[in-house]
């Protein structure tokens, strides 16, 4: 099958196969990675160097009589003096030869297409006349993101180019051989190198473009314990297949065309996701907009009618759950029941038993909630409802926690939970809590990006650390549904600091919470366990499915190349 072929014949399989990044926040188009179009570049660079991408040509000059010619080269250059002597490289063992070699191509070792390779340093960073001066210095960090190199982020002068450093020629190929193995540069003009890299001078009868592209394909595996890295000698072993010079020009322009494609195919999926996302996000924002039962019903029949076509990635689904969060909070998930019991009665309740437990000496006294600020109510709560801030209506437990440190968990290590912002961090032996309890996080950055649970129950047996705001309440459902409406509003309003932004307790008592009566507070948090439920049996299909089509991409990938 061509290469072509493979590529249109499998067109869905490699736009389709997505992979979720692993970073934090809620998930957008730029945190999704474009798995089987990655797969596709493997696949393209694989077929490339093994020869499956081009035709043979009859007038080809075979590889054997260029390796020849290159040899025959290097010798008259040492002889003139102009290049070290080159070190006897051991023959190509069969072990070594790792598919099946294309007519007139020759196995090598890398070392055998080098004119020169040189090491470079690092100027004394104590010694500020070698830094900051107009030369170029290459180290790790500069390789890996474009074929050829012409701008570094750190730059020497002459005077730390000759005590501590090398200078690479235009057209060398700088090599990592340590921390960044793999990553591969062209210089476009003379750059300085640190210790970390090699600058290799290709033999002008290699394409240096075929040469870039081969290397990218090898294995390359480092040794060590701290950092891993390769040794020069491990370098120059590195074996690749040479084809003919006539070939690799061909070879070259080949994947360039393909690569090409990949770049349009990789564009038109990107501008197809976000696309997806924008649409999620304007027809969700339709349901939380509603002004009334009518409208959302309406807008929510909209939503439901293209239901399989808009949910169909991680990131939608959990817009969703957001969206189902924010419903429930505003009244709108559940329907009002005139029989229920007041809110000034439960609000009442609260407030007795609030004091009775500080009277007690079971909660210490708190200072006075703030006063609700009507301007902060951010939308319009049923008529059954009241508007009242979270320092009124709940228990705050953080000062009878006594911080571990890590030393004292490890002394104390065991099989009760230890909490911090974001979930279980450590077992210890002893506990603190015994009872369900509201937990919520005071990092701001965290609280912003929501790169990790905002509030949760806790239950059991453990400990909490200082990164987390404890709170109680008159029943665990009452703190339940405290959870959902923490985690369905924006809490930016009330994170402080700039150097280590956070929530402290004064902020968040002030966050204004709409209080629904109690028997309708089970009922949401009823609907909406149910919802999550279903949204999570959704994405699990979802991310089978998204497993298989990656196999699938891997094993289309392997099948090709072997």
């Amino acid at each position: 099958m061509s290469a072509r072929e493979l590529i249109t014949e499998h067109l869905d399989l490699w736009t389709g196969a997505v992979t979720k990044k692993s970073s934090g926040g809620r998930g957008s188009n730029g945190k999704v990675e474009l798995t089987g179009i990655k797969k596709l570049r493997e696949l393209i660079l694989g077929m490339a160097v093994q020869g499956k991408l081009t035709t043979r040509e009859a007038s080809d000059e075979p590889a054997s009589e260029l390796l020849q010619r290159i040899s025959a080269r290097q010798t008259e250059l040492y002889t003139q003096g102009k290049i070290k002597k080159r070190k006897k490289l051991l023959s190509v063992s069969v072990e070594e030869r790792y598919f099946h070699l294309p007519e007139n191509w020759e196995w090598t070792r890398l070392g055998a297409l080098f004119d020169s390779i040189i090491s470079g340093g690092t100027p004394s960073k104590q010694n500020p006349r070698f830094w900051d001066g107009d030369i170029p210095w290459a180290s790790v960090k500069d390789l890996g993101k474009t074929k050829h190199l012409d701008e570094t982020q750190d730059y020497i002068t002459e005077e730390g180019l000759k005590v501590g450093s090398k200078l690479a020629d235009t057209g060398d190929v700088l090599i990592c051989t340590r921390m960044g193995l793999g990553k591969v540069a062209i210089c476009s003009k003379p750059i300085a190198i640190n210790q970390d890299l090699k600058a290799v001078k290709v033999s002008p009868e290699v394409s240096l473009d075929y040469f870039f592209l081969a290397y990218t394909t090898l294995d390359i595996t480092g040794t060590g314990t701290t950092v891993a890295g390769i040794t020069q000698d491990k370098l120059i072993s590195y074996v690749i297949g040479l084809p003919p010079i006539e070939e690799q020009h061909r070879i070259v322009q080949k994947v360039d065309e393909l690569m090409a494609l990949c770049d349009r195919l990789e564009q038109q999926t990107s501008n197809q996701l976000e696309a997806h996302e924008t649409l999620v996000d304007t027809l969700l924002g339709t349901l939380t907009q509603s002004e009334n039962a009518t409208e959302l019903a309406n807008n929510w029949a909209r939503l439901a009618a293209h239901f399989d076509t808009l949910f169909t990635t991680e990131q939608s689904i959990d817009k969703l759950k957001q969206a189902i969060l924010q419903l429930a909070v505003m009244g709108r998930l559940v329907e009002q029941d005139a029989e229920d019991e007041p809110v000034g009665n439960l609000r009442q309740r609260i407030a007795m038993t609030k004091t009775q437990l500080i009277e007690t000496g079971a909660l210490r006294k708190q200072r006075p909630s703030p006063a609700l600020e009507q301007a902060k109510v951010p939308f319009t709560a049923p008529g059954t409802w009241e508007w009242v801030t979270f320092g009124e209506i709940t228990f705050n437990r953080d000062a009878e926690r006594i911080p571990l440190s890590m030393d004292d968990r490890r002394k104390r290590s065991g099989e009760f939970d230890y909490y911090g912002a974001s979930g279980v961090i450590d077992s210890i032996d002893d506990y603190l809590f015994d009872c369900p309890l509201l937990l919520i996080g005071e990092d701001g950055a965290n609280l912003i990006n929501r790169a990790t649970p905002i509030a949760f129950i806790a239950r059991g047996k453990y400990w909490v650390n200082n990164h987390a705001h404890v709170i109680d309440g008159i029943s665990e459902d009452f703190l339940r549904y405290l959870c959902l409406y923490i985690n369905a509003i924006s809490l930016e309003p009330y994170v402080t600091g700039t150097a280590q932004p956070k929530m402290n307790q004064a902020k968040m008592n002030s966050i204004p919470v709409p209080l629904p009566p109690e028997n309708e507070q089970v009922r949401i948090v009823q609907k909406v366990d149910e919802l999550m439920a279903l949204c999570d049996q959704l994405k699990e299909r979802l991310n089978q499915a998204s497993e298989t089509r990656n196999q699938l991409a891997e094993a289309v990938v392997e099948g090709a190349l072997n």
